[in-house]
């Protein structure tokens, strides 16, 4: 097998199968197998797939597991070279995963690699990060970006070309391509992690081993960016990304580090109200 697609999935019904029917169509000189996780979706997706799409492996949970352990569900079960955690509201193209392979059996060094996202309108994403440090997620939490917008540049690789390859910290983990072998020694995703901040690890966690992480333009996918997150209650979301930031910091940075930095999600909690406040407050008169 040349390649295991895995998609975890919760309650984008309608993404998925555009995502699925636009997998099936694809060309090329390559074999393919696509397990669906489905964490327990209240849209019928799991009846959907069972109905519609007979050659998906699907593994239909009771309760929501988050995105690392779905994954690795499914990860267990693969049988290919390489393995792509691919997000349920992407759409690839006709030549995106023949792409994909033949760019990743010509790259021998490009253990994890991503490919060029774009959105809707053909307009870029921009997903190439630099690893989280102490002084930008410090930014991000408790707002600066809105009052200095530079202040993530290096951060956000700004600069970064995406017109060409290029080794990287980390890539999206909406379409996330990682070589068997090398998922045999660095091991499956950290369960730790619900959602966010899963493949930052894991790209971490590949640099840490002596595999490299690649940025590739060969391929090129559609991200509609986000449509189970929409889903979510801003307040839950905060949660999530929150306690997701907090383990990856105490689990690769200095122990003053993740203090610092769990004592500054308050003050960014109350910026944000009083920020709200503000936006909703209506202008009088003068």
């Amino acid at each position: 097998m040349d390649l295991s697609i895995i998609i975890v999935s919760w309650s984008v019904r309608e993404k998925l199968r555009e995502n699925l029917t636009a997998l099936f169509k694809s060309e090329g000189d390559f074999n393919f197998e696509v397990f669906v996780v489905d964490n327990n979706s209240a849209d019928g997706t799991a009846e959907t797939i069972k109905k519609e799409f007979p050659g998906v492996k699907l593994i239909a949970n009771k309760e929501n597991l988050g995105f690392a352990r779905a994954n690795n569900q499914a990860i267990k079960y693969s049988t290919g070279r390489y393995i792509l955690l691919l997000n349920p509201d992407m759409r690839v193209f006709g030549d995106t995963l023949d792409n994909m392979i033949g760019w990743m059996d010509d790259y021998k060094q490009a253990s994890v690699a991503g490919c060029h996202l774009i959105d809707e309108t053909g307009k870029t994403i921009r997903h190439v990060r630099n690893f989280p440090k102490l002084s930008d997620q410090l930014a991000i939490v408790l707002k600066l970006p809105h009052l200095f917008p530079s202040v993530l540049n290096k951060y956000l690789r700004s600069d970064f070309d995406y017109d060409r390859p290029a080794k990287v910290d980390s890539v999206r983990g909406g379409f996330f391509m990682v070589r068997s072998e090398a998922m045999g020694e660095i091991g499956l995703l950290d369960e730790r992690f619900f959602v966010w901040f899963e493949e930052v690890d894991y790209s971490k966690r590949a640099a840490n081993a002596g595999y490299e992480v690649w940025y590739t333009n060969a391929a090129e996918c559609i991200d509609y960016v986000g449509q189970s997150f929409q889903q979510l209650k801003r307040g839950r979301a905060q949660r999530y990304f929150r306690d997701s930031m907090l383990k990856y910091f105490k689990k690769w940075h200095p122990a003053w580090q993740f203090r610092v930095l769990r004592l500054a999600w308050p003050i960014g909690i109350f910026i944000t109200f009083v920020g709200n406040i503000f936006r909703l407050r209506p202008r009088t008169k003068t």
